[in-house]
């Protein structure tokens, strides 16, 4: 059984001052929004790792949703400081329903899109909650199921979406970022709960999901796939200073979810890596 432990993420930076004006010159070039992100019209699509589901802070007005004012769509959106934003991410969100509920908020003048989705056309959730509670044997069965159907449904799933969100938003980069990998398995032998061999698995699930959304992404014009599991690393469970919920049996909702930490320590520095 996994153990529920939040450890809230600190980076530290160092400044050296040489003098006043070098000084502020780097300050200014540190908070600077980049070239043309203030007049960004910017809409975050997808599901609870757009959300910010794990990160708290939720608005009442998402309602089951989920939406945080911790996520890295709003975190982008509050130091870029675009002409519009809005995110109508959504908990539990497929990529059908990306096209049922989402694109309404898309329009000729978006220019700029993020998306997370996926995960939840392959069950992702429910492998999980059935590796927590059965045996090493279902958990590895069902990964390899999920696999299988990822192999065979997802590249068509992430087409069609991928080409509902450019009718809606015929003018906008779209970002695609992927989903972590959950486990330091380096740090697994002295790390209480799941095996090592449940967690090998998952995370091979967690790269495999990637790959084909990498995949999908790069036969679209003008969206991009960035890759987050770099900037988790050092802050995956079982490690000391996790950036990832483990089990959270208080509430079952943010297992498995990125910190508050993980989305301004991972997700948004690629989401501004991928917006420039």
């Amino acid at each position: 059984m996994e153990v529920a432990l939040q450890f809230a993420g600190r980076s530290r930076t160092r400044l050296v001052v040489i003098g006043a004006a070098a000084a502020a010159a780097a300050l200014a070039v540190a908070v600077a929004p980049a070239a043309g992100a203030a007049s960004a019209h910017y809409v975050a699509l997808g599901d609870s790792y757009s959300s910010g589901v794990g990160a708290g802070s939720y608005t009442s007005a998402s309602g089951d949703c989920d939406r945080s004012t911790n996520a890295a769509s709003q975190l982008w959106a509050n130091s870029h400081a675009p002409a519009s934003y809005a995110s109508v991410a959504c908990s539990g969100a497929k990529t059908t329903d990306v096209t049922a509920n989402q694109l309404s908020a898309l329009s000729s003048t978006t220019t700029l899109v993020s998306i997370t989705i996926g995960g939840n056309d392959v069950n992702f959730s429910g492998v999980m909650e059935d590796c927590v509670l059965y045996s090493t044997s279902t958990c590895v069965s069902e990964v390899n199921t999920a696999e299988a159907n990822a192999r065979a449904q997802l590249p068509g799933l992430l087409n069609t979406v991928y080409n509902n969100i450019r009718s809606h938003a015929p003018n906008a980069k779209v970002v695609v970022l992927g989903y972590p990998e959950f486990y330091d398995l380096s740090q697994s032998s002295g790390c209480v709960g799941l095996s090592t061999q449940d967690r090998t698995a998952i995370d091979q699930g967690s790269d495999l999901l990637d790959s084909i959304i990498a995949t999908a992404t790069g036969s679209h014009t003008n969206f991009v796939f960035e890759d987050v599991r770099s900037y988790f690393v050092g802050h995956q469970i079982c490690d000391s200073n996790s950036w990832m919920h483990s089990t959270n049996w208080l509430d079952l909702d943010e297992s498995y979810h990125p910190t508050a930490s993980g989305q301004s320590g991972a997700y948004l520095p690629a989401l501004t890596k991928a917006t420039g």
